[in-house]
């Protein structure tokens, strides 16, 4: 049975009746491969077991859950209901909380009142993807639905941000698997097309408007995307290649096919997605830089385009400074599991306030 599973029926049939004189909403978001529905046989081995969240209508009502949980029982589906989770004490796994205070641990902020640009750029996807998956087991006043509802996606301004420095990333590297492969370098070749590979990846979850989740379930979960019939064997070929030729042909190719779905989305002109040569080099490349341009171009958001004369452009020229989202411009689980740390990347990113 799925860990979401086993959460909706611990909920129903031993949480729910303790608290029926307590007004609540419950589910399971949050970390945890089960949210994710990703969790299989081998998940079970640690930090599994029947877990739910309880949201309280009333935070004054918190000593009465609590003396209420105190009569689950030891046992559910012939799981434990104490263990050991995430590197905590044995304990039975029913938080009690508040919507507002589990979000606010999870975003360093409240969402009920929306988000701002720095809230958005300081929020890792991973984060979006864990609280509006998952499953709600009970919501009476809609307060879940309301909070979940306003993480489901980044207004258009900051979407455009984010592909245009999720583009760039791609143009910073697009040339250099040829390059190093010429070169001799072929290792170096191999380890820009994999890491072409999952900036692609993750240009396909913008354009397809989904969170991407953590490493772990990455291709699991882009293997769900409507481009990955199309995209997944192009990225084979760049990350398995003997040639170089073919390796810099697969990355440039798929670069293409996630250039045409930007071009759909339809915010901004639709560029040619066809591959073409690397100034006067014999080497093949989108020329992703063009995407950059156009989407910042579209921007008319001012807390945006105010970020944007902030940061100014490469070099002079029309290309923008673009460090994106912290998760486009930090690689650290360390960082990108930590709010607080998260938020302190402001300054990096160009945000004045957060």
């Amino acid at each position: 049975m799925s860990g979401l599973e086993v959460a909706r029926r611990f909920y129903a049939q031993a949480v729910a009746p303790l608290l029926d004189a307590v007004p609540h909403g419950a589910g399971l978001l949050g970390p945890g491969s089960e949210v994710l529905g990703y969790d299989d046989a081998v998940s079970a081995d640690h930090d599994f077991g029947p877990r739910v969240q309880v949201f309280l209508s009333d935070p004054g009502d918190a000593e009465k859950a609590h003396a209420a949980l105190a009569g689950l029982p030891a046992e559910f589906d012939g799981l434990p209901v104490v263990f050991g989770y995430g590197g905590g004490p044995p304990a039975h796994q029913v938080r009690v909380t508040t919507a507002a205070a589990f979000f606010r641990e999870r975003l360093g902020t409240d969402p009920a009142g929306g988000l701002s640009l720095a809230d958005w750029l300081l929020t890792p996807t991973q984060v979006l993807a864990s609280l509006t998956a998952g499953a709600v087991f009970a919501d009476p006043d809609g307060t879940l639905a309301r909070y979940r509802a306003a993480l489901r996606w980044y207004p258009d301004d900051v979407w455009r941000y984010a592909l245009a420095a999720g583009w760039l990333r791609v143009a910073q590297e697009e040339a250099f698997v040829g390059r190093a492969g010429a070169s001799g370098d072929d290792l170096g070749s191999r380890l820009l097309a994999a890491r072409l590979s999952r900036e692609l990846i993750r240009l396909t979850f913008l354009v397809e408007r989904c969170w991407a989740p953590y490493p772990k379930w990455l291709g699991r979960s882009f293997a769900e995307r409507r481009l990955a019939p199309r995209l997944r064997p192009l990225l084979a070929v760049a990350t398995s290649a003997v040639r170089w030729q073919e390796r810099e042909g697969a990355v440039a190719a798929a670069a293409g096919l996630v250039a045409a779905a930007t071009n759909e989305l339809g915010l901004c002109p639709p560029l040619d997605p066809a591959p073409r040569r690397y100034f006067d080099r014999d080497l093949r490349v989108l020329g992703a830089d063009r995407f950059t341009v156009a989407l910042t171009d579209a921007i008319t958001d001012p807390p945006v385009r105010a970020l944007l004369d902030r940061l100014g452009g490469r070099r002079g020229g029309p290309v923008a400074t673009l460090p994106g989202t912290v998760d486009q411009a930090v690689d650290s689980t360390d960082v990108l599991t930590h709010p607080a740390r998260c938020r302190a990347a402001a300054p990096m990113l160009g945000l004045t306030a957060h």
